[in-house]
């Protein structure tokens, strides 16, 4: 049979919070990321600001030298993963460490650490490169550290899949412990994409928001006046863990994960089909995965980029799934606060997605002033609202054609 798998422990970095809580009390005050960029000197773009992470220690997690040594999409997934381990009581240990893996994506990497070096073997050579710079960019290694951090020796490898790869990393995390070859599972994905070749490329296929003049409202998910997604940063990592393993050790259970859904569009590089039905697919197949009906669900984070094409095709794709009890859930994109963290997006989401089960309020999509007609689901605009949520799902798709829904429920018996 295979086991149960259940969330103990939450940890995040976010561009309105460093950790779970302050993050989740700003999603529910309309507290917007927006900004100017500080990370890079903007003036020769025609985009000046981001979504960007905001008082970032990282020597509250790694020493100096090894903060030196790491990307920050790396500082931000140690980060979020000690919080998680913390806080699922793992800190000290308690854990089998030959039973106890990492799956931590990056939809991008280090690409600023990639940037840097290209700099130094411009102006100065090839010998000048870093003996540190492949280990620092490449998307993988955030996974490497954080195992290295616990003695983690199960099963340990990166997913990458744009902006569903955390949702793939949680998704691969509790098959592995379904599957029993790990009690234990540390998953999420992390991004620190606010540089000058990743704004740039974003910004000239038109994927970002033109707003300069309005950082704070420029990310308005489900509204008529969207014009692109807003670029964010920052991680998000949950600990994983067999049922049975929990209880034995007296854990808290923030919930269940109780079904994953992954598919392709084979469509388009960045496109997507008519009224996804891709995501249509991915949400049945997580459902069907949780022995869930569309009417055991209260809540759906939406993937919401703000984008004009994303945001009706996905309501469109909900309202197919759900059928007639589509006009009775709430749905929510929470990247109108935080912006769109990429590789780091699906785990943050669903650590809200838990969050709204556990507190029984739903974060609301601020900035929505002026709902598209097309968008014609309950979006729950600019105010939270408290509502007895028992079962979730939490939607991430990708550049390349990726889907990803990870549906979460109350613990029952």
């Amino acid at each position: 049979m295979r086991r149960r798998v259940v969330v103990t422990g939450l940890g995040c970095v976010t561009p309105v919070g460093n950790d779970v809580a302050t993050t989740w009390q700003a999603l529910l005050d309309g507290k917007s990321g927006g900004g100017p960029i500080t990370r890079f000197d903007s003036s020769k773009h025609k985009l000046h600001f981001a979504c960007e992470v905001k008082g970032f220690d990282p020597s509250l997690y790694m020493d100096r030298k090894e903060a030196k040594r790491s990307d920050l999409y790396t500082q931000f997934a140690l980060a979020a993963a000690v919080q998680a381990m913390r806080d699922a009581g793992f800190e000290h240990g308690g854990y089998d460490p030959l039973m106890t893996g990492v799956i931590v994506g990056s939809g991008i990497g280090g690409i600023a650490t990639f940037e840097a070096q290209h700099d130094v073997f411009r102006d100065a050579g090839p010998n000048r490169i870093s003996a540190f710079f492949v280990p620092m960019f490449i998307g993988d290694i955030a996974a490497g550290v954080v195992s290295m951090r616990f003695g983690a020796k199960g099963p340990n490898f990166a997913t990458q899949s744009a902006c569903a790869t955390s949702s793939h990393a949680i998704g691969e995390a509790c098959r592995h412990v379904s599957y029993g070859d790990a009690d234990v599972m540390i998953a999420g994905g992390s991004e620190a994409a606010v540089s000058p070749m990743a704004m740039g490329g974003f910004a000239n296929m038109q994927a970002l928001s033109e707003r300069n003049d309005s950082p704070t409202t420029a990310s308005r998910p489900f509204d008529s006046t969207r014009d692109g997604f807003v670029l964010g940063e920052g991680s998000g990592i949950v600990i994983l863990e067999e049922l049975g393993h929990a209880l034995r050790r007296g854990a808290r259970i923030y919930g269940e994960v109780a079904g994953y859904g992954a598919t392709g569009d084979a469509y388009h590089l960045t496109g997507q089909p008519a009224n996804h039905e891709g995501l249509q697919r991915s949400m049945r197949r997580a459902l069907e995965d949780a022995s869930l009906t569309p009417a055991d669900v209260q809540y759906v984070n939406a993937h919401g980029t703000s984008t004009p094409m994303n945001d009706s095709n996905e309501i469109r794709a909900i309202r197919t799934v759900f059928g007639a009890h589509a006009d009775g859930i709430n749905v929510s994109s929470t990247k109108s606060a935080t912006g769109h963290m990429l590789g780091a997006a699906g785990a943050v989401e669903a650590i809200v997605s838990l969050l709204t089960i556990v507190n029984g309020i739903i974060p609301p999509t601020i900035n929505l002033h002026s709902q598209d007609p097309e968008c014609d689901l309950n979006c729950t605009p600019n105010t939270p609202v408290t509502r007895n949520v028992s079962a979730v799902l939490s939607n991430s798709s990708g550049f390349g054609g990726h889907n990803a829904t990870i549906a979460m429920r109350r613990l029952a018996g």
